[in-house]
Order: structure tokens, then C-alpha cells, then sequence
């Protein structure tokens, strides 16, 4: 069974106390949150780069946990980050150019991602279009979930500890061993996602 390192890459003004990203972080051991030097304006150069010297850093491979503009920042790794990526759970991602702060990270890569992961999210969220998320699932070859009326999956829609995240999770570790999963509270039994058809 292979090990992975848990790393969390928060979003645009980074995740605040009460967001499920800082809760895991806390919680779950072995986890590592990824630090940006400006959440406010945020460069894709200096985050892209700030991301893949965390994963490279590990000993081994790597599950991403990425949120808002960090899913955006996570597609746009380089290779020889994206190749340590064992799995991901990319939630609510952001469209960057219906900000002017965050269109640095557009365009966004439209091209099949180099790792099982999981697209969630929201019919009505606030930073980026159902049928635009739809768009980048095609586009990632994601398994794709999408959640009724979620907002932007955050402290604001209600998103304290998120317990169907940790579950979605698991589903996605699979045979990957880390500290999280140890304990059988989090255990699921069937499947909660499936791959999107156009």
C-alpha cells in the first residue's frame, strides 16, 4: 500500500478559521497547508511555484485538497509537480475572469489532468457557473460531484467540518495509507461520485 503526504492548498484570501481546509489541517495528522506570501493579490507565478515546491519537498507522492483559486492554481502545476500527485479532491473551483484580482491564473488549462481526482461542486456557487464547471470536468476527465445549493462550499455557506469532504476523501485515497483514515469514523461504503458524460 503506498503512503501519501496530505497537502491543502487554500484559495483567494486563504481559508479562515472556521473553513473545513484550516479545520483539516488541524485535525488530520501529517496534513501540510500550503503558505502564499499575498492571499489578497494573488500572482500565479509565485503561487504555482509556492505549491509545487511543497509537493516536491515530500518524500513521496502526494494527495492534493485544493480549494476555490487553489483548484485553479493545482491545474496549472508543472509537470514534474503534477507527476507526484498520487490523488486530488478539488472543491469549488473559481472562474478567474469574473474577477479582475484573479484573472493572473487565466486561462485556465483545459486538458485531461495527469491524476485521479475529484471535482466538487455547487449548482449555485457564487464564483463560478454550474455549466462552467461542468466545462472544466470534461475538460480534467474528472469524477465528478455536484452538490444542490451549496454556495462556494465555505465558512459562508455553512462548511465547518464538512464531514461529506472527509468521506468523498477516503473514497478518493482508496489504496493510498495516511493518517486520516485510520480511524473508522470516517468509513464509507458506496461510491458518492461517478465520471460526468457530456
Amino acid at each position: 500500500m503506498t503512503s501519501a503526504r496530505l497537502i491543502i492548498v487554500p484559495g483567494w484570501r486563504d481559508s479562515g478559521p472556521g473553513h473545513w481546509q484550516s479545520l483539516w489541517a488541524e485535525q488530520l495528522p501529517g496534513a501540510l497547508r500550503v503558505q502564499q506570501d499575498d492571499w489578497i493579490t494573488p500572482n500565479r507565478a509565485a503561487w504555482v511555484e509556492s505549491i509545487a515546491r511543497t509537493i516536491l519537498a515530500q518524500d513521496g507522492p502526494v494527495v492534493v485538497v485544493a480549494h476555490s483559486l487553489g483548484c485553479i492554481a493545482t491545474v496549472h502545476l508543472p509537470p514534474e509537480a503534477a507527476a507526484r500527485i498520487q490523488g486530488a479532491l478539488l472543491v469549488a473551483p473559481a472562474d478567474p475572469e469574473r474577477l479582475a484580482v484573479l484573472s493572473d491564473f487565466a486561462p485556465v488549462p483545459f486538458q485531461k489532468l495527469p491524476y485521479r481526482h475529484l471535482l466538487v461542486v455547487s449548482s449555485n456557487d457564487p464564483y463560478c457557473p454550474a455549466r462552467l464547471a461542468g466545462a472544466y470536468a470534461r475538460a480534467w476527465g474528472s469524477e465528478f460531484v455536484r452538490l444542490p445549493d451549496v454556495g462556494h462550499i465555505n465558512t459562508e455557506s455553512g462548511h465547518g467540518e464538512w464531514p461529506l469532504g472527509l468521506a468523498l476523501l477516503q473514497s478518493l485515497a482508496g489504496g493510498v495509507a495516511f493518517a486520516p483514515f485510520a480511524h473508522p469514523e470516517f468509513s464509507i461504503s458506496t461510491p458518492l461520485f461517478g465520471t460526468l458524460t457530456a
